[in-house]
């Protein structure tokens, strides 16, 4: 593949994949404006945040499952231009309730989009190229989460929240005509009477999508209006019906694609370490940027400037990781690559005493460092799936990492709450509460990550043994033993 190909494809698939992670924050700011201009209710408002990543969380495995059906490529065009033409329904918007239901088609095209894209980068790029397209991929993101209220706060002061959404429609055309010229169409690999099956059984792919429904919503609901609160608890209850019910799903189809998945040690490690960098990193990028904005008096424009390092440092890191892996061990680098994440989480922490935003920045360029060198175990977690199975596995991850951060959120958020309400009952005043609880949640995100290590070295441990055509040890992307 030439180079040029190469590029393309990486154009389209992080264009696209940038539209969908800047529509998580980039409304955030705008609210007030949305709401003075549309005359919302309180609710209605806190649906139109919500709705997106609820949709997004909930449809991740159906797209992973669209992907293995209809292909790679035609799952993120259709993903692509669905998304596009809810932003213009968004922009278009004369309402609340028209705004919420093309906001949640928003997170139906981006659930299509983003295990498409994985299952791109691990399967249609060379294998030279994966690693860089991984680390671009990761730099992407965080540089949307970290635009998305610069980006909100200018366009919203400047222009109106509608161009918040008119600005899709470019992104969307272009990475629609880069992705349809570029973009191979899937080869189908012939298999034998012992292959393995297709995809996962629809029965489980609608469970799995109930969980994550249910889940999603208990998690955004359940700390405003309480836990106990009857559509949370019937939520919850739900959550655990569909997860039960899955599992049986699993038990009773032996061949199930989804224990084929899971067998693989790559895959498993990288499941876990995804789940535990999300709970650690997303919590505290939520509250880091209200520490900013309430303790160091930063307007929101300048709050999201101020997580830049992060990705500075990824990109910055991005060249050389494929060198490093090659000299020391896909398993080595991402293992310290996980530790010098837990150890930007404890520098933020430390630093953020001195009240000057000098102090947090070396913290925050270690977590995008870190964050780039855990590349590799993403890169072999997917790689490990077979090409029939690339997009659920790839579902999975997104899933996993869209579950961890509103989980990181809301766990964070509790010990960030309970810290300051025991200080504010000890006599500190709002601002040391809030410190003291927010310097708490950030010691937990930092053991939280720091207990990736052990399991990147397992999940990449080295086996000596022939390799496949793409230069891989065929023992490192089997079965576990």
């Amino acid at each position: 593949m030439s180079r040029l190909r190469t590029l393309a494809i990486l154009m389209a698939v992080l264009l696209s994949s940038f539209m969908t992670a800047l529509d998580n924050t980039i409304v955030n700011v705008a609210l007030p404006q949305i709401r003075a201009e549309l005359d919302l209710s309180g609710a209605d408002l806190k649906w139109v945040a919500a709705v997106y990543p609820l949709t997004l969380a909930s449809f991740l495995l159906l797209g992973g499952h669209f992907a293995d059906s209809i292909g790679r490529r035609a799952t993120l065009l259709l993903g692509v231009g669905f998304f596009t033409a809810s932003s213009i329904g968004c922009s278009t918007a004369t309402g609340g309730a028209i705004l919420i239901a093309f906001r949640g088609l928003q997170g139906v095209g981006a659930a299509l989009i983003l295990p498409a894209s994985l299952a791109i980068l691990s399967h249609d790029l060379p294998p030279r190229a994966r690693n860089a397209g991984f680390t671009a991929m990761t730099a992407t993101l965080a540089s949307a989460l970290a635009c998305g209220p610069v980006i909100s706060g200018v366009m919203t002061q400047h222009l109106g929240w509608i161009w918040l959404f008119v600005m899709n429609m470019p992104l969307g055309l272009a990475s629609l005509l880069v992705g349809a010229a570029a973009i191979p169409h899937d080869r189908r690999e012939p298999r034998g009477p012992q292959s393995p099956p297709v995809a996962v059984s629809h029965r489980a792919v609608a469970l799995a999508c109930f969980s994550l429904a249910a889940t999603a919503y208990c998690l955004i609901e359940g700390p405003e209006n309480g836990f106990a609160s009857l559509a949370v608890a019937v939520s919850g209850s739900t959550a655990v019906i569909s997860v039960a019910a899955l599992s049986c799903e699993m038990a009773r189809r032996r061949s199930s694609a989804l224990r084929l998945l899971f067998r693989q040690r790559p895959f498993t490690g990288g499941i876990i370490t995804q789940m535990l960098w999300g709970l650690g990193v997303s919590g505290i990028y939520f509250f880091t940027s209200q520490f900013l904005q309430d303790s160091l008096g930063l307007s929101p424009t300048s709050a999201g400037l101020t997580f830049t390092p992060v990705a500075l440092s990824l990109l910055a890191t991005a060249p050389f990781i494929a060198r490093m892996a090659r000299r020391w061990g896909d398993g080595r680098i991402s293992a310290v690559g996980l530790l010098v994440v837990g150890l930007g989480l404890l520098m933020v922490a430390l630093g953020s005493s001195g009240g000057n935003l000098v102090h947090i920045l070396p913290g925050l360029a270690a977590i995008g460092f870190g964050s780039a060198l855990a590349v590799p175990l993403t890169t072999r977690a997917l790689e490990s799936s077979p090409s029939h199975l690339s997009g659920i596995a790839a579902g999975l991850f997104s899933a996993t990492r869209e579950a961890s951060g509103v989980f990181g959120i809301a766990f964070v958020g509790a010990i960030v709450t309970f810290v300051q309400h025991s200080d504010a009952s000890a006599g500190a005043g709002e601002a040391d509460a809030f410190l003291s609880g927010y310097q708490a949640g950030l010691y937990v995100a930092s053991a939280l990550v720091a207990a990736g290590p052990p399991v990147a070295l397992w999940a990449l441990r080295r086996h000596a043994g022939p390799r496949d055509g793409d230069g891989r040890s065929l023992a490192r992307v089997g079965e576990d033993t």
